[in-house]
């Protein structure tokens, strides 16, 4: 199963210690509906643990979904789930959200979403928490460091009249003439690379959403994510 995860940043100073007690005793209940058809729709941090420089959790909310059963309507309470953490890396707080499965057939979370709601229950606002980049420059050293470990290449901001954006693939990927030929009209936006060492395909985006596309455990992907995509955050 392929796992995908976007990571942010906690910007303004705070401990982790106190990000840890304000999410365990993290609960909201809202009503929905009236009469004997009310319902409490829960929004909760599930699982919280802290770990060294790392706060695990889960975050938990219940959406109700309408769907339409020999022409009446029919709503079904559903609960989605995102496990995140919080690491400390280099005197920094990352956000590590996992993207909700697309098999489930319920309403997503998005990954944006999540932080934004945990900017506001540890900061009390949004914005507290922002979007990460990797820059085009570290991408094209990714690639040029090793070729041949190289899957797929997306450029954007091309400047070719048309064209969104531009792909390399297969034995394009050879060819340095086309990639510099590339190079002269976009940026790396998505690079799909094999790391060797650890047997792991992978992709990464410069706003820093990590594709997971080799069978492994979640905690795998986020070692290697604490290992090999945190130390190239811009």
């Amino acid at each position: 199963m392929v796992l995908v995860v976007k990571i942010f940043e906690l910007k303004e100073p705070v401990e982790l210690s106190l990000v840890a007690r304000k999410l365990k005793s993290f609960r909201e209940e809202e009503p929905y509906g009236s009469g004997k058809e009310t319902k409490k729709l829960t929004t909760e941090i599930l699982e919280p643990k802290l770990e060294g420089d790392t706060f695990s959790a889960i975050f938990s909310k219940d959406f109700v979904i309408s769907r339409y059963y020999k022409r009446g309507l029919v709503e079904t309470v559903v609960t989605e789930e995102v496990p995140f953490w919080i690491k400390r890396y280099r005197g920094r707080l990352f956000l590590i959200v996992l993207a909700p499965s697309k098999a489930r057939g319920v309403k997503k979370l998005l990954t944006n979403y999540v932080a934004n709601r945990l900017s506001d229950i540890i900061f009390i606002k949004t914005g507290a928490i922002v979007e990460t980049k990797i820059t085009h420059e570290t991408l094209k050293e990714l690639h040029e460091s090793n070729p041949h470990a190289t899957k797929l290449i997306w450029f954007d901001n091309v400047d070719i009249p048309g064209v969104g954006k531009l792909a390399l693939a297969g034995s394009g990927l050879a060819d340095t003439k086309l990639y510099r030929e590339y190079l002269e009209h976009g940026k790396l936006w998505y690079v799909v690379w094999e790391v060797a060492k650890r047997g792991l395909v992978v992709g990464v985006t410069r706003n820093v959403v990590v594709t997971l596309f080799s069978r492994s455990t979640v905690q795998e992907f986020i070692d290697f994510i604490t290992a090999e995509i945190l130390p190239i955050i811009e």
